[in-house]
């Protein structure tokens, strides 16, 4: 059984920690364990229940309702509410799935919001966000490597058929190398970059993962790309920043990356370099780039 603390219950459901005290003192519903220090810790049914709860909160149902549910009501009020959920209720039932390893439920929320909202910002306003949220329980090792992976190869699945379905861009288009560096692996940023960019009318040249720099270099020679683009996994700065540096030197090609703190300054390395902090800076920059070899 996981524990988690207050601060990463706050972080996980939204639920700021003042009002979790209150309820502890209203309700028998939540009632943390401790301990032998006193200090509040949750177990993994409490943050299932909490971000259960946290969803029908949003919808407007009373606390004092929610009460009297059974877990078996909760979870059947909650499939009811998301039907028309707002995304920050879209991407805690998504983690609910992921930690309940529940395919069924985790591709019917997909589903209805690509019907609702389209491909392009299921994508990037649920998808994007549930990874963080992702990142947030790995970093604290709260899920299971196979829960990532479970959740991880569902959402290359949904991104690789999207893709498939996207015609393929003329050869005048603007034209981007997608791929991950030595030692990189996680490619479901770059997938999603990559979709992105097939969507708006890019040429996509797509390498995955653990590509040599070599590599990259001589398809920075031959393509000729208006941009690289990269993420990184690791969250050491002085990696991140090292890695950067010499990509961007050895192919003198504009390098968008993301996927990685940022601790330095990034006008240090080469003005050649734009760090994405998400999917909204990638999209303005493609545009931005269409129109101005259309104009």
């Amino acid at each position: 059984m996981s524990r988690y603390s207050m601060a990463q219950i706050v972080s996980l459901t939204g639920i700021n920690s003042h009002t979790l005290r209150k309820w502890e003192s209203r309700y028998d519903f939540l009632i943390p364990e401790r301990t032998d220090t006193n200090i509040r810790f949750y177990s993994d049914a409490q943050l299932k229940k909490l971000l259960n709860i946290s969803i029908l909160r949003s919808q407007g149902v009373r606390l004092s309702a929610i009460a009297k549910m059974t877990d078996e009501e909760i979870h059947k009020v909650v499939a009811d509410a998301l039907i028309e959920s707002n995304q920050d209720a879209e991407v805690k039932a998504l983690v609910l799935s992921m930690i309940n390893l529940d395919e069924q439920e985790f591709d019917n929320i997909i589903k209805s919001q690509i019907i609702k909202n389209g491909i392009l910002t299921t994508f990037t306003e649920l998808i994007y966000p549930f990874l963080h949220k992702v990142g947030v329980l790995w970093g604290i090792n709260k899920i299971m490597p196979a829960q990532e992976h479970f959740v991880s190869n569902l959402i290359r699945q949904k991104i690789c058929s999207a893709i498939d379905l996207l015609p393929i861009a003329p050869k005048n288009a603007p034209k981007i190398i997608l791929f991950l560096a030595e030692g990189e692996n996680h490619e479901i940023g770059l997938l999603l970059a990559s979709f992105i960019a097939k969507k708006l009318g890019w040429r996509v040249f797509y390498l995955g993962q653990n590509v040599p720099y070599d590599n990259v270099k001589t398809m920075a020679q031959l393509v000729k790309p208006n941009y690289l683009l990269t993420f990184f996994v690791t969250t050491t700065p002085s990696v991140v920043e090292e890695k950067v540096i010499r990509l961007s030197s050895e192919t003198k090609t504009p390098l968008l990356f993301s996927g990685s703190p940022i601790n330095f300054e990034l006008n240090n390395i080469n003005p050649l370099v734009t760090y994405l902090e998400s999917p909204s800076d990638l999209i303005k920059i493609l545009e931005e780039a269409l129109s101005s070899t259309r104009a």
